[in-house]
């Protein structure tokens, strides 16, 4: 396949990595020359300095022979252009855009990304799916890291483990024996900063972050085993009244169970936007770091803090603060990876990063087909892929333990006919059944070739 990506940032740069080591024709435009030569020197890709909207631009990338473009630049019209000159010069068969405005997005506008209008086949908004991500953090507070999949049906859940754990130093083989009803898998542990695939004789040790495939409807029961018993979320307080947290708000208010949520915002013309439009939150002005501000927010008998503002920094101290003045729960939004390792040692429970939402989101798009939905672990250190088995497939008819999966993956889920079945050496897999499956960064390609994925278009 011939892809080319608009934007050599962060997100663009991810996006590049994922496709290009599956051995697509990658090429990537950026009008600074340093983006473009990191990601031609790390990468098997082609470069082109230059602005991405310019038809002679998209031409020397390879448009006319492209399958595919990703608009993810960081100028929401410049991403819309590339689209219709894509589209409109080089006939372009599928276009996805990043767009951030939300007023693009508005359903009164629902006809803006017509094919004869402006053709956007998808519309990737990074605030939308950050805010979902506060939302599942809520959900499952105890976490730091929480996806689902399969409709809802099956959670990824991060959990860290700490001396309260009742099952450190047991085998993964005698967890499965204690508790045989339970339907969820360890699939993943993260030790003194490395992340591995466990065998079934490995023990769980006291530091160690896990990640858990579980049924949704038995993930509290799964985080009790670990130490980790679920908490109401009753009493929340947002740092920030951006787009990320005027929707988290927003969606909180339309919640069956009531949950009180008090946002705090700097910027006075944001605060009093907010105050308009929310209808049971209680909007503060000032600063989100000012002791007297969060005494009034009642910091020390809220449930959770969350600190979305666009600064990293602003957000990690928030964050520190609140924790220190008796909040439970802290999340952070991150959008600089190199934080994350701070965020131990500041005692910030869990972050959210909209860089690798986004990646997550455009990538469930790309794989279009087999592949159902994507999502990355960590800075890319791994994927967690839901995909659907094919009677094409070497999968299909064969039992787990037959086929050979890599060391670095593993199955942690697999659905018959809408039933969830924990999957064991023994489940055979037939055609139709979706499977979850988590795989190290190097055994990527390796899981994708025995799905047979392919990209269609329609």
């Amino acid at each position: 396949m011939k892809i080319i990506i608009c934007g050599a940032g962060q997100v663009g740069w991810q996006i590049a990595r994922h496709l290009s080591g599956e051995s697509n024709d990658v090429s990537i435009v950026d009008n600074n020359p340093a983006l473009v030569r990191r990601a031609t020197d790390a990468l098997e890709v082609q470069g082109v300095v230059g602005f991405a909207s310019h038809p002679d631009v998209l031409e020397q990338a390879g448009a006319r022979e492209a399958d595919m473009i990703i608009a993810a630049t960081y100028s929401d019209e410049v991403n819309m252009v590339t689209c219709q000159v894509a589209h409109s010069v080089f006939n372009v068969t599928r276009k996805i855009a990043r767009l951030r405005a939300q007023t693009y997005l508005a359903p009164v506008y629902s006809d803006l990304f017509r094919r004869d209008h402006m053709p956007i086949d998808v519309v990737i908004n990074p605030e939308h799916e950050v805010s979902r991500a506060a939302l599942r953090r809520f959900a499952a507070p105890s976490t730091f890291d929480v996806q689902d999949f399969i409709d809802g049906k099956v959670r990824l859940a991060g959990i860290s483990l700490d001396d309260e754990c009742p099952v450190l130093n047991t085998p993964l083989r005698q967890l499965t024996e204690l508790f045989s009803s339970l339907r969820a898998i360890v699939v993943g542990v993260r030790r003194s900063g490395k992340l591995f695939a466990p065998e079934p004789g490995d023990q769980l040790f006291e530091g160690d972050q896990i990640y858990v495939v579980a049924e949704s409807s038995d993930l509290a029961r799964t985080l009790a085993i670990f130490g980790k018993p679920q908490a109401k979320q009753e009493r929340i307080v947002i740092v920030g009244a951006g787009n990320v947290g005027l929707g988290v708000a927003r969606a909180l208010e339309t919640q069956r169970e009531r949950v009180r949520v008090k946002v705090i915002e700097r910027d006075r013309v944001r605060a009093e936007t907010a105050a308009d439009q929310l209808e049971r939150t209680i909007v503060l002005h000032g600063d989100g770091m000012d002791s007297e501000l969060l005494s009034e927010a009642a910091i020390d008998s809220a449930d959770a803090l969350l600190a979305v503002t666009d600064d990293d920094k602003t957000n990690l101290l928030a964050c520190v603060r609140a924790k220190a003045m008796g909040c439970k729960m802290t999340i952070a939004l991150v959008n600089d990876p190199s934080l994350v390792p701070l965020m131990d040692h500041l005692g910030v429970d869990a972050h959210i990063n909209p860089r690798a939402t986004t990646v997550s989101s455009i990538l469930r798009h790309v794989r279009h087909g087999r592949v159902r939905s994507i999502y990355t672990i960590g800075d890319g250190e791994a994927e967690v892929i839901e995909a659907q088995v094919l009677s094409t497939s070497p999968l299909a008819g064969r039992k787990i333990g037959q086929i050979g999966f890599p060391e670095g993956a593993l199955v942690g889920a697999v659905m018959k006919k809408g039933e969830f079945v924990k999957p064991t050496s023994t489940t055979e897999l037939a055609e139709g059944d979706i499977l979850v499956i988590f795989a190290l960064r190097n055994d990527v390609p390796v899981i994708e070739r025995l799905l047979q994925v392919a990209v269609e278009y329609f």
